[in-house]
């Protein structure tokens, strides 16, 4: 594999695209949402030059099935859309997890709950990590805090949705979609295909295969919930990271992610600068939750304040991870606000006094 690389400044809805491309996206389907809306338009030039598959869909429900249907082929592909939109969006994504089909699902979060607004938002939490569609069932959910993380996590998600058969979130907002920033563009030359010994490509020289999701004979639904059970398990075991700093002396961790973990980043070097010893804990992988992570830190921070762009969501993970080791204590700007730098550092001297 020759790696080239270059940096441009561009949009972090673009660097998705760009991402999916050097992933070796074959297909995207989509439909327009603000604030997502780049993604498809970019997408409708890129995909074209690329002489690969786009078609905006006559909705988003159409979307998903265009996705699960690509992927029964073996193609790597995708869809995105706004949080009104990834909620058309999840029967489908069910029907994903049930036959263990791969694909890429991009939210560009706004405010809710209904239409909302169209600022960058976190409520979604819950939709993205509980799996949101009917069912036992979990997606693999990313949360990126920067663009250039927009493009390297969205590259991450067609190989893990290749490597686990599973539906991948790109759980970001519409601040980053709409942030320019710098980005160092890795240009993969390889095809970066995996082999797909499942895939619907015509049985001429084979056994007739079957996917589906529609098991009825007794037992059969339970034994393949369970199989799909042991495969959640693993993904617990192995994938979930997220980023800390400042934790060797800390006495007070914040947890947050995404756009939130910006603003607590400034606030963590304030306070630092104070004197007071802050720490940031920002997962990355917001299903699997970095739990254990946050429970060895849990075992010598006795305070924990949770920041989200929700009226707390992420908050209960993190009380389950702390498991009653420390007090947790909450900051939330829902509807598409944003947490201010100076209360983050007022919270936390409240709580250290």
């Amino acid at each position: 594999m020759i790696r080239i690389m270059h940096k441009i400044l561009i949009k972090g809805n673009h660097a998705v695209v760009e991402g999916g491309i050097q992933a070796g996206c074959m297909a995207y389907y989509g439909y327009p949402i603000t604030p997502q809306n780049e993604i498809t338009a970019y997408m409708a030039k890129r995909m074209g030059e690329e002489g690969r598959v786009f078609i905006q869909s006559e909705s988003e429900i159409a979307a998903i099935n265009m996705v699960f249907g690509s992927s029964l082929t073996g193609a790597r592909t995708m869809t995105s859309s706004s949080s009104p939109g990834i909620s058309l969006k999840q029967e489908g994504i069910s029907y994903m997890a049930g036959c263990e089909l791969p694909g890429v699902i991009v939210n560009v979060q706004r405010g809710g709950p209904g239409l909302g607004n169209i600022s960058g938002a976190q409520g979604d939490y819950f939709q993205s990590t509980r799996g949101g569609g009917h069912g036992d069932y979990r997606t693999i959910v990313l949360a990126p805090y920067s663009v250039q993380e927009m493009f390297d996590f969205t590259i991450k998600a067609f190989d893990l949705a290749d490597k686990y058969r599973i539906p991948v979130i790109l759980h970001t907002d519409g601040y980053l979609g709409q942030m320019y920033e710098p980005v160092l563009v890795k240009e993969l030359k390889s095809d970066r295909k995996t082999k797909k010994d499942w895939i619907l490509d015509g049985c001429k020289d084979r056994k007739p295969r079957m996917i589906r999701s529609l098991l009825m004979d007794e037992g059969e639904l339970e034994e393949h919930n369970w199989k799909l059970n042991k495969l959640y398990d693993k993904i617990k075991m192995k994938e979930a990271s997220c980023q800390t700093c400042f934790t060797e002396d800390a006495v007070v961790a914040i947890v947050s992610y995404g756009t939130s973990a910006r603003i607590c980043e400034s606030a963590v070097n304030i306070l630092r600068g104070k004197g007071i010893k802050a720490c940031l804990i920002r997962p990355t992988t917001l299903w699997p939750f970095p739990e254990k992570t946050i429970s060895t830190i849990a075992k010598k921070v006795k305070n924990f304040l949770v920041v989200e762009m929700s009226l707390g969501q992420m908050v209960e993970d993190v009380k389950l991870a702390v498991n009653g080791m420390s007090r947790v204590h909450f900051y939330g700007s829902p509807g598409g606000g944003i947490p201010e730098t100076k209360v983050v550092v007022k919270k936390v001297k409240e709580i250290i006094k």
